[in-house]
């Protein structure tokens, strides 16, 4: 794989792009170098404001809207995207590289159409990309579909999420040279809000991660692992598998079930520890729905396979990874990690004796299962409640496991419930619910491989 360099771009003529070397084309190597040439000029908007700046972006521009078009041999299910993307850039460069608008080539953009395993796409957008740069730089990425047999069968069964597309890298620019494993639509610059159809998942940098800090974490407490878990770290394509089916199990989560009225809570007007339940619901529901397929007699033997093997990559991926993952400000997914490490605990399935880790399995279906039925129960309750008292209620849920800190304003509710939520809001601290001595050690320890795993891909 070749994104840990950056090409010149290469001058010559048209190609014809072959499907098995897309990464090593001349017309994929020129849009990676005119598109890293581009975010030098853009500013966070995506616009390139300096007028010294335009004949050069003018190039930039003219080189992607060029060469996009010579992938329409290999891809021919995006033809019609690149030729509107290739418009799009064509337009922006002749307004004057303003904020850009690629509204027409990202409805274009249909992935969730053709989910063939190993179907590959070249996307170029101004985008952001999340845990990445929060800034709409124009990015280029090529991406090929992981879609096996078993996948299919779930979601044309039980399991039904047209929107989910999931994917591994082939190549990129450096805004998914980070800890971003999404591709959004929401990302790309756009005049207006569309109804999204699809959203992207990196399963392959979601398995690489896994493998890499799990096995650290599981040597640094002498976690004895099960064999089917030793297998997840000694087989990639059998984690981005498990990942998928996880994931795909997760997506559909969001918008199913007795919610709130806005389970996605996007724009972070709610404390942060909402979007922890909200996460943390979802994987347990793949969690206990893994539990089923794999009591499942109709299920095949392959799902009943990956079905155990996601009820230890969310464990595994919850405990280890999420919990000491990013900064300590508002950090849902974190929270969600300590979230269940300590409920496992607390319910005897989790040990920390002897500095050694133990897990008791034949208990743990049980006990996970318990606390995603305490998340169910909270929303079943929420449309009965008001907004405040569905907060206090959430609060109320994490606390009981997890300790406040001692200087918590939520804890002893000295809030201020006559005035708007906002003010609720404003009183959670940035790290409401500090890490415990254990998982304080485990950051030290773990700290230069979590950083390790930015930017990781299949072949690391």
């Amino acid at each position: 794989m070749s994104h840990t360099t950056m090409s010149e771009a290469i001058v010559g003529e048209p190609e014809v792009v072959e499907d098995r070397s897309l990464a090593e084309s001349a017309a994929w190597l020129n849009i990676k170098a005119a598109a890293s040439a581009l975010q030098a000029l853009q500013i966070q908007d995506g616009s390139v404001p300096e007028a010294a700046d335009h004949p050069a972006a003018r190039g930039f521009a003219e080189t992607i809207a060029r060469e996009v078009l010579n992938f329409r041999n290999a891809l021919p299910h995006d033809a019609a995207y690149l030729e509107a993307v290739s418009r799009d850039f064509e337009r922006w460069a002749a307004e004057g590289f303003g904020v850009p608008d690629f509204l027409d080539s990202l409805q274009a953009f249909r992935p969730q159409l053709d989910r063939v395993d190993g179907l590959r796409h070249l996307v170029v957008f101004p985008m952001y990309t999340q845990n990445g740069s929060t800034s709409r730089l124009v990015e280029a990425v090529l991406i090929e579909v992981i879609w096996p047999e078993f996948v299919a069968e779930l979601e044309a069964g039980d399991y039904s999420n047209k929107l989910f597309v999931p994917v591994r890298f082939i190549d990129f620019t450096a805004g998914y040279d980070t800890n971003s494993a999404v591709l959004f639509p929401e990302s790309v610059a756009m005049r207006e809000v569309p109804t999204f159809t699809w959203g992207a998942i990196f399963a392959d940098r979601e398995a690489a991660r896994f493998r890499r800090v799990v096995r650290a974490a599981s040597e640094i407490t002498k976690l004895e692992l099960p064999d089917d878990a030793l297998r997840l770290l000694d087989d990639q394509t059998l984690t981005e598998q498990t990942f998928v089916m996880w994931d795909l199990i997760h997506d559909r989560t969001h918008m199913r079930g007795d919610l709130p009225f806005d389970p996605f809570m996007i724009k972070q007007r709610m404390p942060y520890f909402l979007y922890s339940l909200e996460e943390l619901r979802c994987d347990l529901t793949a969690f206990r729905e893994a539990v089923r397929i794999e009591r499942a007699e109709e299920a095949t033997d392959v799902a009943h396979d990956r079905a155990k093997l996601v009820q230890y990559a969310v464990i595994f991926d919850r405990i280890f990874r999420f919990a000491i993952t990013g900064s300590r400000v508002r950090n849902y997914d974190g929270l969600g990690g300590q979230l269940l490490f300590a409920w496992m605990h607390q319910h005897h399935v989790l040990h920390w004796t002897d500095t050694a880790l133990t897990i008791d399995w034949d208990d743990v279906q049980d006990v996970v299962i318990a606390l995603s039925d305490e998340i169910n129960d909270l929303y079943w309750k929420s449309i009965d409640r008001p907004k405040t008292a569905h907060w206090l209620a959430a609060y109320d849920l994490v606390s009981t496991t997890l300790t406040p800190h001692p200087a918590s304003r939520w804890a002893v509710r000295e809030l201020p419930l006559d005035g708007p939520p906002r003010g609720l809001t404003d009183a959670v601290m940035d790290d409401e619910f500090p890490l415990s001595m254990f998982y304080e050690a485990l950051s030290k320890k773990m700290a230069a491989v979590i950083e390790s795993t930015a930017g990781i891909t299949a072949d690391a």
